[in-house]
């Protein structure tokens, strides 16, 4: 089950999802992604029962800020791929199982919207098995890739991780749940292909050597004021890698 933090915003869409992970029968759960310093949201989350383990799937603070004061409320240590945003756990490592409140969550890096994105396979939840993709794959629209820290060669090699998964659910950070891994994932690179190629037509008009607020002002002319930021980003870890891929 999910529970929903009270933070919408252009960048969080309804807010961030909460998930609290048990087998059934366990008396125990586990949390991830608990979110802002929302005190009312995190005492719901404590009091869905015992939890046992935090896990964050990236340094963002809507998703990492509630972690300390979680702890407080529940005594459960906090697990992420950065040891900084760990707090009585050990880091996360690539390839892992974790075993807690009865369910095995398998640990995958996913770099790219963040150097440190991880998701969590449960390969026993359903038929195909479900995975929490954190910002990496979102419910609805497209991630931002949080350049430098986050770049588009880690993003395209993350999604390849994640298409060879199949078919599982998709359960995200932001925005409703997705049926099949694998065709929203293709769909991903399938998108940063097309932007790739405008950016490459936006370099044609404006020369090899544009900067990134004249490639943004072709390439992303609709986009709103207060996503210029993002979108500025974005295009930044385009041009990287396509000028990266020229040397």
């Amino acid at each position: 089950m999910s529970l929903l933090a009270p933070n919408p915003g252009p960048m969080s869409l309804e807010g961030t999802n909460s998930y609290l992970i048990s087998a059934a029968g366990s008396t125990g759960s586990v949390v991830v992604d608990p979110g802002p310093a929302d005190e009312g949201h995190l005492q719901a989350l404590a009091s869905r029962g015992p939890v046992e383990l935090i896990l964050v799937t990236h340094r963002h603070a809507d998703h990492t800020a509630g972690s300390l004061r979680l702890r407080e409320l529940t005594g459960a240590p906090v697990r992420a791929l950065d040891p900084r945003h760990c707090h009585g756990g050990q880091p996360l490592q690539d390839g892992e199982t974790i075993l807690a409140a009865g369910v095995a969550i398998e640990v995958v890096a996913t770099p790219g919207h963040t150097s440190d994105s991880v998701c969590f396979c449960l390969p026993e939840d359903g038929k195909d098995g479900s995975v929490l993709t954190g910002d990496t794959i979102l419910g609805r629209g497209t991630t931002v890739l949080d350049y430098p820290d986050g770049t588009l060669g880690d993003y395209l090699t993350s999604l390849d991780r994640l298409e060879a998964i199949g078919e599982a659910t998709v359960l995200p950070a932001h925005g409703p749940m997705l049926p099949s891994l694998a065709a929203v994932a293709r769909a991903y690179r399938q998108h940063r292909l097309e932007r790739l190629d405008q950016i490459r037509a936006a370099l044609d008009r404006l020369g090899a050597d544009a900067e990134v607020p004249a490639v943004a002002d072709i390439v992303y002319a609709d986009v709103e004021p207060h996503l210029r930021r993002a979108v500025e980003m974005s295009v930044a870890a385009q041009l990287h890698y396509l000028r990266s891929s020229r040397l």
